[in-house]
């Protein structure tokens, strides 16, 4: 392997886990390895190890091989395809690093090389767990294509915005979805009928606006225990079965998915005290945040505190499924693993990169 090549997948395991974050994100595999100054290798580093640290509140300056995993696997150098392949299969990765004997790495195998003649795909953990799609806003951040088009329909390639939110969800299994409508709500309907599709679209269509979550109530005796709602204007690059089995396992009725955002302030920040004299200067100082993508896995049992016929949030929902005992958890992902195609800017960013997937 090109040693240009193997450096995007390896760290030194004295960099900190917001260093290993940001080469994290940019690479495509979402795996890279941590070694030590003589380049033997530590241990392997994945979102869900990084997610595993935020939630246990621990910093994010931290060295990386605190939070690496201590026992990836591996081959060695005499490593057979057949070999691979049975280990990839059976543990369901993506990438196996190659070691010398004395333990460096020499190079990294991945899924499409080894299972390049077969074409064998990655599997995805099958789910029977349905989908709201919330498509019934203005869309005012996209004028004027939206004063033509409904958001939902607005074009990203050669597919709409909300084909593209579908397509991430069907190597899962998942062929139901329901869309909740108002805006232009007919020409959506007519796209749809006019189109080729191998999955179910249901549409839900609020007679008035009725927010974030208030037409939730719509479907109610229509979803399963479990279900996801998703703007229709972001999309997740993560594994959604990873997700929901978060969701079950941590035993939570609302989940949302948020990403981590680095901001970095290119002044000094004077902090002052009541009077305005000067505390201190602190200098570009750096900040990490979780911010709500618009994604969320839900319990059906908790649609009973939705009002009928009423504008409600999902905020408001989270408020009182806490009012009643409930609990809601958060599902941190990077920065770089969601596209919001909601205002211009972001919009072309998505753009450029689901057309080059």
């Amino acid at each position: 392997m090109d040693i240009s090549k193997l450096e995007r997948f390896l760290i030194s395991g004295e960099e900190s886990v917001l260093t290993s974050m940001k080469k994290l994100d940019v690479n495509a595999h979402k795996v890279i390895f941590v070694i030590d100054k003589s380049k033997t290798l530590i241990g392997s580093l994945t979102d869900g190890d990084i997610r595993r640290w935020i939630l246990l509140g621990n910093d994010l300056s931290e060295k990386v091989q605190m939070v690496c995993h201590k026992t990836p696997y591996f081959v060695n150098e005499e490593y057979s395809h057949q070999n691979v392949k049975e280990l990839m299969l059976e543990m369901n990765i993506e990438c196996i690093p190659v070691l010398s004997q004395n333990k460096t790495v020499k190079e990294v195998l991945f899924w499409a090389d080894i299972f390049q003649d077969a074409k064998v795909e990655e599997p995805k953990k099958q789910m029977n767990c349905p989908v709201v799609i919330m498509a019934g806003g203005l869309g005012t951040r996209l004028a004027p294509f939206t004063t033509i088009l409904p958001k939902p329909l607005i074009p990203v390639g050669d597919k709409s915005i909300v084909e593209h939110i579908i397509d991430r969800f069907l190597p899962y299994g998942i062929n139901t979805f329901y869309l909740t409508v108002n805006h232009k709500s007919n020409i959506i309907k007519s796209y749809f009928e006019d189109i080729d599709k191998d999955y179910k679209i249901k549409l839900v269509k609020e007679d008035k606006p009725l927010g974030t979550a208030g037409s939730l109530k719509l479907v109610e005796d229509k979803l399963e225990s479990v279900f996801i709602v998703t703007n229709c204007d972001i999309i997740i690059h993560a594994d959604y079965s990873e997700i929901v089995d978060f969701h079950i396992s941590s035993g939570y009725d609302i989940t949302l998915v948020s990403s981590m955002m680095h901001y970095k302030i290119p002044y000094g920040i004077c902090e002052i005290d009541r009077g305005g004299s000067l505390i201190e200067i602190r200098e570009k100082p750096e900040y990490n945040f979780l911010i709500s993508t618009g994604m969320y896995v839900l319990n059906k049992k908790i649609l009973r505190l939705i009002p009928n016929n009423e504008l409600f949030h999902i905020t408001n929902l989270m408020e009182d499924v806490k009012k009643q005992g409930g609990t809601v958890g958060v599902f941190p992902i990077s920065e770089n693993s969601w596209d919001d195609t909601g205002e211009w800017d972001e919009y072309n960013k998505a753009v450029k990169r689901l057309t080059n997937d």
